[in-house]
């Protein structure tokens, strides 16, 4: 079996390899499950006992040397908040809940295998697999991450068919290829010729070639509609860890404002700064925010720009007199309090916007599971959020300018939803603004995986991505997923950019992600097959 665990290992560090921020390696990823799957098909006709352990350990071994290997960044966050041992808890979620799903995606196909043929255990294998995927984006303990569509966000010349298929097709093309060179490989190794070598070599072919062609041709024909909109996005870089400590409110105010101004052209139209830009030691109650001297300011800030709007990250909280919210707080006697990682529209007018963060970070924004977890509360309270959980909404809300202009306010981990983004396209945005602060993670690969996958998003949707990062990375990319214009790490910064606006919607945006729900279905009709008898 060393040899076999070698073999798991390879393809651990092949798709490692593959996955960004690493530079033109996104290829490898078509080979990446071609070591597994040797492995796992000699245990399958080898002389072992307990095979379906073995197929589930060897699965899992790769799942969790390639993810911890990507992922290691969010162990900083956690060590900074936690005691090591309550660390070491936390990261089950990010770790090892992952490897565990693509493991038994694995065991799967070796019950499918041990009744029906190869290709239907393939299916099988496949359908499995998004399912994990699918499952990992939308329970309580959502870490879409890795979606291994999300590999190619480095190489987006390679997938601008992304507007039709979304991330989903990525992981099925990257499955098709490995499975097409494993048969070529393994029918080489043990000179048979079940299936046509040269048949499934020209499959092969045609599987990758077509994609890469259809993707090019769109990539350089592609041309965005004249509407342009002039915008400034600014990276303050204030240390997240000493937001509170040696910096108040009104100093960071100071750096937004002066960066603002250092780079704004009269005629801007929006101003982005990053997550929980606004904010308070207690927070922002938003019923009083005109009342705060940060709302005179930024309004006063506005006076020097026609159409200027401010859209900004702020800490808020609301106040109830009943528990109006599952994460609602009893704070006094009748009294409720329900706290927000949001985002803020502020005009020229007395109107405020806000929008309430969705996709919370499991542990340290919300509570996974709600009540059956309550008794971690007092764990998760020491992560960043508040014991009960940060409130949310349950859809997604377009900033609309005074002239007209809408905006998708996604704040920091929902950029990876590629479903949830397109919901602010299907509502009327007409750019999506990324507010976040990759800080926590400190100078990894973290950051440059998140700014990234922005470009992901940019397809799906051909909408401008416009990134305002407190440390991290800000920037500018287009509709084709092309990098703009981007800061550099740990430095304060202002960019001016002027952008296209788009109305149109994509076949992705309307339908998200139909090639999930297909493969869903061919899942269950797999999950019902491993209880069927074949017949012979």
């Amino acid at each position: 079996m060393r040899n076999k665990y070698l073999l798991a290992l390879l393809s651990a560090f092949l798709l490692w390899f593959a996955w960004p921020p690493i530079p033109f390696s996104s290829p490898l990823l078509f080979i990446g499950f071609v070591p597994l799957l040797i492995a796992i098909e000699q245990v399958i006709r080898g002389d072992f006992s307990q095979k379906g352990r073995n197929v589930f350990l060897l699965s899992f071994a790769t799942g969790a040397v390639w993810n911890t290997a990507c992922i290691y960044w969010v162990y900083n966050a956690m060590n900074a908040f936690l005691p090591v041992g309550a660390s070491l808890l936390v990261a089950l979620i990010p770790f090892c809940l992952g490897p565990l799903l693509m493991a038994l995606a694995f065991r799967g196909y070796y019950a499918l295998r041990k009744k029906w043929n190869i290709w239907l255990s393939f299916l099988g294998l496949v359908s499995f697999w998004i399912a994990y995927e699918y499952l990992h984006q939308t329970w309580d303990l959502s870490f879409p991450w890795m979606t291994l569509g999300n590999g190619f966000a480095s190489a987006h010349q390679l997938i601008q068919w992304y507007e039709y298929t979304g991330v989903y097709g990525g992981t099925v093309w990257i499955w098709l290829v490995n499975i097409l060179i494993f048969l070529i490989f393994w029918q080489y190794k043990m000179r048979i010729n079940t299936y046509s070598s040269r048949t499934l070599a020209m499959i092969l072919a045609a599987v990758i070639i077509l994609p890469v062609t259809i993707s090019v041709w769109r990539y350089t024909q592609y041309e965005e509609h004249i509407n342009p909109s002039q915008i400034v996005v600014v990276q303050p870089n204030i240390d997240p860890y000493q937001k509170f400590g040696t910096i108040t409110p009104d100093q960071q105010l100071n750096i937004l404002l002066d960066l603002s101004r250092q780079v704004a052209p009269p005629n801007t139209e929006f101003f982005v700064w990053p997550e929980t830009a606004i904010s308070s030691p207690s927070g922002i109650n938003e019923d009083d925010f005109r009342e705060y001297s940060a709302y005179d300011r930024i309004f006063e800030f506005l006076n020097e720009y026609r159409n200027g709007n401010v859209l900004s990250g702020i800490e808020s909280y609301r106040i109830y007199s009943d528990q109006q919210s599952i994460t609602a707080r009893k704070y006094n006697e009748g009294v409720y309090i329900d706290h927000f990682n949001a985002a803020v529209l502020i005009d020229q007018s007395s109107k405020l916007d806000f929008y309430h963060k969705s996709k919370l970070v499991p542990g340290a924004e919300q509570l996974p599971f709600g009540e059956m977890m309550a008794f971690m509360k007092p764990l998760f309270a020491h992560f960043g959020g508040t014991t009960g959980g940060y409130g949310s909404q349950a859809e997604p809300s377009v900033f609309y300018s005074q002239s007209g202009i809408g905006a998708a306010p996604v704040i920091c981990y929902e950029s990876i939803w590629g479903d949830y983004v397109a919901k602010y396209i299907e509502a009327g945005a007409q750019f999506i603004a990324i507010v976040t602060n990759d800080g926590w993670w400190s100078d990894t690969s973290g950051k440059d995986q998140h700014f990234q996958y922005a470009r992901l998003r940019a397809i799906e949707n051909r909408r401008w991505i416009v990134r305002s990062a407190n440390t991290g990375i800000s920037g500018f990319i287009n509709q084709r997923g092309d990098v703009v214009q981007k800061s550099d790490w740990w430095v304060p910064a202002a960019l001016s950019q002027e952008i296209n606006l788009n109305e149109e919607l994509t076949f992705y945006t309307q339908f998200k992600d139909l090639i999930a729900y297909g493969f869903l279905v061919t899942g269950l009709l797999s999950c019902i097959l491993l209880f069927v008898r074949p017949k012979r």
